[in-house]
Parts: structure tokens; sequence; C-alpha cells
């Protein structure tokens, strides 16, 4: 009996246990096949997600920007607008490929069920896809600052910190989407998403104009909208910081981002596992 014992203990742990939370291992090889998979799509990718926030910078830059003059402390219409650009650029490269990736690989594709079957669970899963997002959020973010500066935006040290600023936002706009995708039934229900919550909150982010034109309880209802805090976060970084108030703009990212992690780790163990 003993003999049999050891001849046990002698035997190699199964693959699938687990060592601890958030294994780096298993988020890598996530992340890996992720970027691999990348390779042959990044141009498409690249494509919408770096061209239609530029055309949205140069038709409001230059069109409307024609009829404002400055907008607040002496700013042209088109760097206003050109920085502000950033977080829709980061909205469209974070929470709707989430959205749409997320539900086609545990739908049709069926790709999560194959990576679960490895020793990953949901929460490194979630985990290295809202990373992989947000990485690309935080170059494809870039673009709408270089078109900006092309015409006429002068670079600052301070804009160094912009692809930060990309990653945390973008972090939690991806699981966002993630979080989305894991409770929708049908892939037809992201109209309400865009339409209902993701088009008012680009809306009254200050990105077209600035917030204080607006009534009182909108503008406070503009603190509890994580793109407002990411354009506040840009344009500073731009023209200036503002010590404080910048610490509650990060702040207010990172509290998101952790919130949208997650719920969207609860919706996917409920979708995957559960």
């Amino acid at each position: 009996m003993g003999r049999a014992a050891d001849i046990v203990t002698a035997l190699p742990r199964p693959a699938r246990e687990r060592i601890g939370r958030l294994e780096p291992a298993a988020i890598r090889g996530v992340l890996v096949r992720e970027i691999t998979n990348f390779g042959s799509y990044w141009r498409s990718t690249t494509f919408s997600s770096t061209v239609e926030p530029t055309i949205y910078l140069l038709a409001f830059g230059f069109g409307l920007g024609s009829l404002v003059s400055s907008v607040g402390n002496g700013i042209s219409y088109e760097e206003f607008v050109g920085t502000g650009m950033v977080a829709m650029a980061v909205l469209f490269s974070s929470a709707m490929p989430s959205m749409f990736g997320t539900f086609v690989k545990y739908s049709f594709q069926h790709t999560y069920d194959a990576i679960l079957a490895a020793p990953v669970d949901t929460e490194e899963l979630v985990t290295a896809e809202a990373l992989w997002m947000a990485m690309r959020a935080s170059v494809f973010g870039c673009a709408p600052l270089l078109v900006a500066m092309i015409f006429g935006l002068d670079p600052s040290w301070g804009m160094l910190a912009v692809p930060f600023i990309n990653f945390t936002a973008g972090y939690g706009w991806s699981c966002f989407g993630i979080a989305i995708a894991a409770f929708v039934k049908s892939i037809d229900n992201f109209s309400y998403i865009t339409s209902a919550v993701i088009t008012p909150l680009f809306l009254v982010a200050g990105t077209f104009f600035p917030i204080d034109q607006l009534p009182e309880w909108a503008q406070v209802a503009a603190q509890l909208n994580p793109l407002y805090h990411c354009v506040e976060l840009v344009r500073h970084a731009a023209f200036g910081w503002e010590g404080w108030s910048d610490v509650w703009n990060y702040a207010a990212l990172v509290v998101f981002g952790l919130g949208a992690w997650r719920v969207a780790i609860a919706g996917m163990t409920r979708k995957l596992v559960n």
C-alpha cells in the first residue's frame, strides 16, 4: 500500500492543475496566438482603425474649423479636434473589435473552447485578450495626433504619455466590449449598444466641443464618461498638465478598466464554463 502511494506521488502533476491566478505563461500563450493571427489581417484593421478617425478629423477640423477660430485658451479648433479624436481612435480600435471579435470567437469559430482546453482559465483569457486590444489601441490611437501635427499642432514632451493613456483607456474599453459580447444573445444586439451607449458617450466626451457649453447636469454626467477622461488627459498632455485634475482623470480610467475587467471575466465564465 505504501509503495503504491509512493508511485502515485512520483507521477507528474496533471497539465491542467492550476499553479496560481493570472499565470504569465498562460497569458503569454494567448497573446502570442493573437499576435501571430494578427499578421494575416493587420492591413485591413490598421486601415479602418486609423483612416476613419482621420477622416473625421479632416472633416470636422477643417470644415467647422473654418467657422470656429479658437476654442478656449486660444487653442485652434483643428488642434482641439485633433487631440479629442484620439479617444475616438482608441474606442474604435478596442471596444468595437472586442465586441464583435469575442462574439465570433466563442459563438461561431469556437476558438475559446480550444484555448480553454489548454491550462488557461477565463480570467487569463479575458486578461490576455484585453491586453492585446489595449496594445493595438495604444498605437492606433496616436494616428489623429500625428495627423494634427502635420496640419499645425506643435509637438510637446507631454505627448510621449499619450500611448500610455491610450493603453489604459483601451484596456477598459476592450473589457467593456468583451463583457457586452458575453451577455448578448445575438450579434444583431450590438446595434443597441452602439446606438444607445457608445454614440452618446462619444458625443458628450468633449471631442468636438467643450462640455462647459452643455447644461450643468450634462457636465456632471460627463465625469462618469471614460471617454471624457481620455480626451482630457490627451489634451493636457499636448497643451500642459493640470496637476491633480489629471490624477483624477487617470484614476477614473483605471477604475473603469478594473470594473469592466471583472464584469468581463464573470460574463465569459458564465458563457464558457458555467
